[in-house]
């Protein structure tokens, strides 16, 4: 009785800390720590994710519903995927996926049909023994009701996979020089496939797919002097073959100088609004809002007229205030 006692001890010991999740969060939305046949690890459940990807995103637009999204065992809430065992049906209380390659037609699992096709379908059984996972092969006439998570939950893995990154901004005159007051400023930003788009990524589980696709609306630049200018495409990049002209399709002029901000420079800010859209495999379509942003520095001053000594001393500016 005593050894008994203390292997129940043991043993309860050692389930509650395998039902203990790892360190850290976990690696993308809609996953929940399960255990199943005494293996624990993050699967992907049908609970719509409750918080964006690294960036700042907008509230998914419309999408479909059409899947039941609640998974039991035996009244027990299931987890709706799993990688490895596949999606979850609530009428056969067992994951489920289609037999790749099918077995031969005499094979006792067709049951004498010809039609339709077998299905694996794995639970978890055999408490007084040990939990194990036990496989039935299962004949069905067509598809079973598998129990897929929402398209959202997916939409946002493929984002994740973009690996979206802030701007790339460019300014004429650039962070190092120095512009005038009222002389034209260009704002570019150089495209890449993460910093502008388009990009396409996909993600899935068995018996659902979703494809998002994402590019750059536009970019808004915050000035520093309180203008905001809203450019829908990327700007046009200087040259010096440009003179002084304003920029043909982003540009700003500053009525007044940098020299009484902290460094004796305009803070600016360019946020990029990438507009992202999303279908699935079961028909379901929305969009997806989110944000990136980068920060540079512009001094501006204004041009200084030099006072020349008529009895020929030595040519002077007026003070900049240190900047």
């Amino acid at each position: 009785m005593i050894a008994t006692a203390m292997c129940l001890i043991v043993c309860v010991g050692l389930a509650n800390a395998a039902i203990v999740p790892p360190p850290g969060p976990p690696p993308g939305p809609g996953y929940e720590w399960l255990c199943l046949g005494g293996h624990c690890k993050w699967v992907l459940t049908g609970k719509q994710p409750t918080s964006a990807a690294p960036t700042q995103p907008g509230s998914p637009a419309k999408h479909g519903g059409t899947a039941k999204r609640v998974c039991t065992f035996h009244g027990a809430a299931q987890a709706c995927v799993d990688p490895d065992l596949g999606n979850w049906s609530n009428s056969n209380q067992c994951y489920m996926h289609h037999a790749d390659p099918q077995p031969p037609f005499s094979d006792p699992a067709w049951k004498g049909h010809t039609d339709g096709s077998v299905w694996a379908c794995v639970r978890e059984q055999g408490y007084d023994l040990g939990r194990h996972l036990v496989t039935e092969w299962v004949w069905l006439p067509g598809k079973p009701d598998l129990v897929l998570p929402d398209p959202v939950t997916l939409a946002y893995q493929a984002i994740a996979e973009m690996q979206l990154a802030p701007p790339l901004v460019k300014t004429a005159p650039a962070a190092g020089q120095i512009g005038l007051v009222n002389m034209p400023v260009w704002l570019w930003v150089t495209k890449s496939e993460n910093t502008w788009g388009p990009i396409v990524r996909s993600a899935s589980v068995p018996g659902l797919s979703v494809t998002a696709t994402a590019k750059v609306k536009a970019i808004n630049w915050s000035m520093g002097d309180g203008q905001t200018v809203r450019c829908e495409g990327p700007g046009t990049p200087y040259s010096k073959a440009m003179g002084v002209k304003s920029s043909p399709t982003c540009g700003h002029r500053y009525s007044k100088t940098s020299h009484k901000l902290p460094n004796c420079k305009y803070p600016v800010t360019a946020v990029a609004q990438w507009d992202i859209t999303w279908t699935s495999t079961l028909g379901d379509n929305g969009q997806i809002s989110m944000t990136q942003q980068a920060a540079t520095q512009l001094r501006i001053g204004q041009a200084v007229p030099v006072l020349v000594d008529p009895n020929g001393g030595d040519a002077t500016a007026p003070s900049t205030n240190g900047c």
